[in-house]
């Protein structure tokens, strides 16, 4: 990544933190390189289990970068959680799935930070790409029926991503 490259990822993530002066601030010279950004607004974060997400990460990388978002790894938590275009109306439903959306916040490293046990699997690029939630349903889909295949599961859990529908304000 590039000085201007990780320049302008800097500047996209942090226009998600309360404070993106802060933030920035923190990123480039604090002693954690840790910060809380707010989901919802820029974009949601759909986080998986680590084993499942992994799997999608690893098919993910072989798309074209234009349809590639940014990918979150914690790994203390054992969990993988890909940036999606925010969108509250619809619902991830499935086993060990963490929908963020408005009104919730993650913590991320700066967007260079490739190491550690919080970092970027794929690092955002700061051009605002998202992972498009079709993709990413196909690819956990998959992940599902090639792990439960190749290393068995006593549960196969069932995902899906749903609109409410029927509901009037």
């Amino acid at each position: 990544m590039t000085l201007t490259h990780w320049r302008r990822a800097l500047e996209w993530l942090a226009a998600a933190a309360k404070d993106p002066g802060a933030c920035r601030e923190e990123w480039e010279h604090g002693s954690t390189g840790v910060h809380l950004l707010e989901a919802g607004r820029l974009w949601d974060v759909l986080a998986v289990p680590e084993r499942i997400g992994l799997y999608a990460v690893d098919r993910l990388s072989t798309l074209p970068a234009a349809g590639r978002g940014p990918v979150l790894h914690d790994a203390k938590s054992r969990r993988v959680g890909f940036l999606l275009p925010p969108d509250p109306a619809v619902v991830w439903a499935g086993h060990n799935l963490r929908h963020v959306t408005r009104g919730g916040w993650i913590a991320a490293p700066a967007p260079h930070c490739r190491w550690g046990t919080l970092r970027w699997l794929c690092p955002p690029d700061g051009s605002g790409t998202l992972t498009a939630p079709t993709i990413l349903e196909l690819l956990l889909e998959q992940a599902l029926r090639d792990i439960a295949r190749t290393q068995g599961s006593p549960r196969r859990p069932h995902m899906t991503r749903q609109r409410p529908t029927g509901l009037t304000p």
